[in-house]
């Protein structure tokens, strides 16, 4: 249950603290006639749902039926605010952490400000006003704009200042047009994963503030960055040298001319690291900075999961007065480690050891390159003020349990709370973390960047202590929409680029290196890098663009390709130094789609899920022309439905295709292909990046698109909007252990055969392939079965064999390899197995020699599982049934005859076990067969 809104908070004698969180506010719409219950944090959408206005926002088509709710203006008002000093003896501040998006604020009927940033901490002085109210009881009042309505007026060209903007530039619009014109969450305005609901509200905590004499302040936000000393942004530092800690408390009120900052950094067995005053220190402008240096003892280091030890060290900053005592005082966790993305030029001793010339694009974490396992973070709902801690904590431990140690935090969402970051600091996930900014060309009137620098300043400064903060890009894909400009619209070029480098690499960039030494910046999330770096130039950093050497290799990929014919293509590949984003979308599941999707439309081409399939632009116009007349804000773009067509293709092409006897049958069927040939299509390429690492190349990072969903739909996301797992996850998290053996085929019929470890020491071992025919008997008498010893480098790659697969001893037809490595490395055993087929699944003559295995699966105990085969058995898929929530230790796998035993690690059951009865199992053979 939420607060009322009259709780307060006394954090001295005097000073008052009212927390306007609770379910007290009126929210009203007068064109609608609506006037119901509101709260904070809270969106139109969620109140109107519980006064039961408008159906569940998420269900079926409501996001069209209900359309009204974005497109109108709204007005939260709260109860009368008791509990308040006189004005006269007390300074009061409204304190707003987060207003979403476009509105006028009212105390006792006169105006306080306009606020036009999603993700901005506003601050107003309202003394005066408080002074003059008539009332004892203040009312406190929010007129908010449709922030479509906002975008539309702004994006105008009679409105828009043409000469610092350019909406013909670049925007990837989906359906609502307009969105770079205002700082709020780009995906409000729809994605190709994710649909346009437009939120409004006060979607963050708000905080009347008293504060009565001198030395009583209010902290709004926080900074500690510890870096290596002479340590400068983007550069590696040198490890010798001792760590620097500095750190900043804003505030509100008035701080002691005679005051010291301190601070007290402790491990968390409770031995002092650091506990003194802070030097060099100023107060200034409602902010107080000193710094540190950590001289007398070497603190334990942070580490990224699978690499070491996530040590972290409790600090608490005080801000203290003789006179007053202990002003205020700060907490934070905070951890040791530098991190850099390294994108200087290839040295010549990295030349010696066999890397191509150009620059590096790669991530070092204390001195130590690391390969980047992971994956893509969205936002995990439409409506932030009801996603919970335990919600990411869930999300962030799949993704550990998947392999992975880095996640990249999406720039078309919203700035992660700072709990996601101290359970990422925990785990030993690295978050690569963008500023909100996505797909689009930006403006840069005066207003524009004046707005974007304090929403920098602020969300820099809180999240900066955190260790693993690995990160700080500009956009998403930004740089890659100059190249899109230069093919459709190449008149507009010099302009688009001067608005992006006056935003990205002067206003930003120059905001992160104001504020840490400690985190590197990148302007965009696809890049080549820069050309030079100089931090005593006014413009610190120089893009490369496409000012690129024959014969050397630069930068980071965005690879998509939908011609499924080409889908296992090595040689359509990107070669880079890292594969940022890449993937292919699949359905959800039955149960996940089902509280979602009405009973009648669970099929592959009923209407809500074509409407749910945003892959590409839709036909918004057909989707519309049963409802209501379409806002003008739609973007209205004619197209085929390219998303389920392709999954249709993908599976056709590569699998056995067989129709069932029912609805539900052939969904069910559709679902489990779309979802086995997903995660073969990202086990391919995931592998193929991490053979680079010992190529040419040296690949170093594999993040695909996308770790989670926003809601029931099909996507690219590897983890369903209810948590459950995709056979993408289990694939991904296979091929992301620490060493792994793949096969490599050209489209000559030549397979290489490598084995590949992102371990910082030497492997050494085993490995060994074996022929089986699909009844699971040995090929050829063994004739083609090879093994040997290998040897892997630190983080490095090596072929063991190559064969040509259209030169086997018997048919490709009913061939199937398993390959194994087995190594040691500093005396921990790593193993893994992977398979081979040379021929298309969809051949009739391989179709025909798969056989039935005869899938046996038994129930051993409250979470354990044993699955017997007869035959070679591909993609084994156990499915758990609604109300248990969890994973199981291996799924989707391949196995020859023989017995596999299956455990499942239970994270919520509302069944008291009842759970394990409803499990069902599948495998490749059920393609085959009507």
């Amino acid at each position: 249950m939420l607060p009322t809104i009259l709780s307060l908070i006394a954090l001295s004698a005097a000073k008052t603290v009212v927390d306007l969180s609770g379910r007290d506010w009126t929210l009203t719409n007068q064109q609608k006639n609506v006037s119901i219950p509101g709260a904070v944090p809270s969106h139109a959408h969620l109140d109107l749902h519980a006064a039961g206005v408008i159906d569940d926002p998420l269900y079926g088509d409501n996001s069209i039926i209900d359309n009204w709710v974005a497109v109108s203006n709204w007005t939260y008002t709260s109860p009368p605010i008791s509990g308040l000093h006189n004005a006269s003896t007390a300074s009061t501040y409204l304190v707003f952490d987060g207003i979403d998006t476009f509105a006028s604020i009212s105390l006792c009927n006169q105006t306080v400000g306009f606020v036009d940033n999603q993700f901005r901490q506003w601050t107003f002085d309202v003394s005066p006003i408080l002074s003059s109210c008539a009332h004892s009881t203040p009312t406190l009042s929010l007129a908010f704009t449709s922030a479509l309505d906002a975008a539309n007026y702004l994006m105008n060209p009679t409105t828009a200042n043409n000469s610092v903007s350019c909406a013909e530039c670049f925007e990837i619009a989906f359906v609502y047009t307009g969105r770079e014109f205002i700082r709020k969450q780009q995906l409000d305005f729809g994605w190709n994963w994710a649909p346009a609901y437009s939120p409004t509200g006060i979607w963050k905590p708000a905080y009347v503030v008293q504060l009565a004499a001198e030395g009583e302040v209010y902290v709004t936000n926080s900074v500690v960055d510890i870096y290596r000393q002479g340590q400068l942004n983007n550069l590696p530092p040198d490890q010798t040298q001792p760590w620097v800690v500095n750190a900043s408390i804003d505030y509100l009120g008035v701080i002691p001319p005679n005051a010291t900052f301190r601070a007290t950094i402790t491990s968390s067995s409770g031995k002092t690291l650091l506990s003194g005053p802070l030097a060099n220190v100023t107060s200034a402008n409602g902010t107080i900075t000193g710094s540190t240096i950590v001289s007398d003892s070497e603190p334990e280091l942070w580490w990224p999961v699978g690499h070491g030890a996530q040590n972290l060290y409790n600090m608490t900053l005080e801000v203290v007065s003789s006179a007053h005592g202990t002003i205020t005082s700060v907490t934070k966790r905070v951890g040791f480690r530098t991190i850099v993305l390294n994108q200087g030029v290839i040295t010549a001793e990295q030349q010696a050891q066999g890397i191509a010339p150009g620059a590096n694009w790669h991530f070092e974490i204390n001195g130590h390159e690391i390969f980047a396992k992971g994956s893509n973070l969205v936002p995990p709902d439409v409506f932030w003020p009801r996603v919970t801690e335990e919600q990411f904590r869930v999300l962030l431990d799949t993704a550990v349990a998947g392999n992975q140690n880095m996640l990249r935090v999406w720039g078309g969402g919203a700035y992660l709370p700072d709990y996601v970051y101290d359970i990422a600091d925990e785990f030993g996930i690295m978050l690569w973390t963008e500023m909100q900014y996505s797909d689009a060309v930006y403006p840069v009137t005066p207003t524009f960047l004046e707005n974007a620098l304090a929403e920098a300043n602020y969300q820099i400064r809180r999240i900066n202590h955190h260790p693993s903060l690995a990160v700080w890009s500009g956009n998403n894909e930004v740089e890659y929409g100059l190249d899109i400009i230069e093919l459709v619209l190449p008149s507009a070029v010099g302009v688009a680029q001067k608005l992006y480098e006056t935003l990205f690499l002067d206003v930003l960039l120059n905001a992160v290196y104001a504020n840490t030494r400690s985190i590197s910046y990148l302007p965009s999330s696809i890049t080549n890098g820069y050309l030079s770096l100089n931090h005593s130039a006014a413009l610190p950093m120089v893009e490369r663009y496409n000012n690129l050497s024959a014969g050397s290799v630069y930068g980071n990929s965005d690879y998509y390709n939908y011609d499924v014919t080409q889908a296992f293509n090595l040689s359509a590949f990107p070669i880079a130094r890292f594969a940022t984003e890449f993937g292919f979308q699949s359905h959800s599941s039955v149960p996940t789609y089902a509280p979602a999707v009405p009973a009648d439309q669970l099929s592959f081409n009923s209407s809500i899920i074509l409407y749910r399939n945003r892959e590409y632009p839709l036909n918004y116009s057909d989707f519309f022309s049963s409802y209501s007349s379409p806002p003008a804000q739609l973007n209205i773009t004619q197209q085929s439905l390219d998303g389920l067509g392709q999954m249709s293709q993908a599976t056709s092409f590569h699998l056995p295709t067989a129709s069932k006897h029912s609805t539900m049958g052939n969904f069910t069927t559709q679902i489990y292909a779309t979802q086995m040939f997903q995660s073969d299509f990202y086990r391919a390429q995931i592998a193929f990046y991490r053979r680079g690492s010992g190529q040419p190349q040296r690949t170093l990072g594999s993040l695909y698109w996308m770790l989670n969903d926003i809601w029931a739909a099909p996507t690219k996301a590897s983890v369903e909007a209810s948590g459950r797992w995709k056979m993408l996850h289990y694939g991904a998290r296979d091929i992301y252990k620490s060493v792994i053996i793949a096969p490599y085929l050209d489209e000559a019929g030549i397979a290489q055969v490598w084995a590949t470890s992102d371990l910082w020491s030497e492997a050494k071992g085993t490995w060994n392939i074996k022929w089986y025919d699909w009844s699971g008997n040995p090929l050829g008498g063994g004739a083609a079965d090879k093994e040997g010893d290998v040897t892997i480098g630190a983080l490095n790659s090596t072929q063991v064999w190559e064969f040509n697969s259209t030169a086997l001893p018997f048919g490709g037809h009913t061939a199937v390899a398993f390959l194994t490595v087995d190594v040691d490395v500093n005396g921990t055993k790593y193993s893994h197995t992977n398979r081979f087929f040379p021929l298309p699944l969809s051949e009739q003559v391989v179709i025909d020699a798969i056989q039935d295995p005869h899938l046996e699966l038994t129930h051993t105990g409250e979470n354990k599982f044993s699955v017997k085969s007869e035959t070679v058995a591909a993609w084994v898929w156990l499915e758990h049934p609604d109300g248990v929530s969890g994973y199981f230790s291996d799924n989707g796998f391949w196995m020859l005859p023989g017995t596999q035993e299956v455990t499942f690690t239970i994270k919520n059951d509302t069944t008291n076990g009842k759970w394990a009865e409803g499990v069902t199992i599948r495998s490749l053979y059920s393609l085959t067969n009507s």
